[in-house]
C-alpha cells in the first residue's frame, strides 16, 4: 500500500484551531477533502490545503504507485503545538498584559486505497442420476409437469341471480309509485287555492 505524507511547520495558528479544520477531511478521498477545504470559512484551511496538495505530490512520486490520484484518501491528519511568542500589551495604570502568539505544526499522510476484487460466483450445475443420460433426464421432467397448470376460477351464478332479481324488484317499485301520490306531496300555496290572508 502506497504512503505518503507532507507537512507545514511554524504555521501561524493554534492546534486547537487547525484540528477543527483536520477533522473534517481525515479518511475522505482526497478530491472531497480538497472540496472541503476549498469551501470552508476557516483561515487555517488555505494551509492545509497547500499541505494536502503536497503529500498528494509526493505519492505520485513514489515507486508503485497506480497513477490513479481517485484512489487515494487522507489516512491521518494531526496538528502538533509549536512555539508560542510571547507578546506584552500595554494597559491601564502602568500594567502590562501577555499576549500568547501560537503556532502549530500540521502533518497529512494519504494512502492509496486497496482494490476490492468481486468474487465470481458461477450458477449450481445440474446433475442427472446415475442411470439415465443428460438427454433422457431432461425429457424424463418436463417443464410442465414441474408445475401444474392452473383452473380457471368458475364465476359463482348465484350473485348474479341475486343482482339481477333486486334490479327487477327496483325497476317494479319505481312503476307501481308513478301512478299513487306521495304522502310527502308538497301542498299547494295560498295564492292557488284562493283563501284570503289575514286581515283582509
Amino acid at each position: 500500500m502506497i504512503e505518503a505524507r507532507a507537512s507545514a511547520r511554524y504555521v501561524r495558528t493554534s492546534a486547537q484551531k487547525a484540528g477543527l479544520v483536520l477533522d473534517q477531511i481525515r479518511g475522505r478521498d482526497v478530491n472531497q477533502a480538497l472540496a472541503a477545504l476549498r469551501y470552508s470559512r476557516k483561515g487555517v484551511a488555505r494551509d492545509v490545503e497547500k499541505v494536502l496538495r503536497s503529500a498528494i505530490a509526493n505519492a505520485q512520486q513514489l515507486e508503485g504507485f497506480g497513477g490513479d490520484v481517485d484512489r487515494l484518501y487522507v489516512l491521518s491528519a494531526y496538528a502538533d503545538q509549536g512555539p508560542s511568542q510571547k507578546r506584552v500589551r500595554p494597559a491601564p495604570m502602568g500594567r502590562a498584559f501577555r499576549v500568547v502568539k501560537r503556532t502549530a505544526h500540521l502533518t497529512v499522510r494519504v494512502a492509496e486505497r486497496a482494490l476490492e476484487i468481486a468474487a465470481v460466483t458461477q450458477p449450481p450445475v445440474r446433475v442427472p442420476d446415475a442411470g439415465t443420460t443428460p438427454a433422457e433426464g431432461a425429457q424424463a421432467r418436463p417443464a410442465s409437469a414441474s408445475r401444474p397448470a392452473r383452473k380457471p376460477r368458475a364465476k359463482s351464478k348465484a350473485k348474479t341471480k341475486t343482482k339481477s332479481a333486486a334490479k327487477k324488484k327496483a325497476a317494479s317499485a319505481r312503476a307501481a309509485g308513478k301512478g299513487k301520490t306521495s304522502a310527502h306531496a308538497k301542498a299547494p300555496s295560498r295564492r292557488a287555492t284562493g283563501r284570503p290572508k289575514k286581515g283582509q
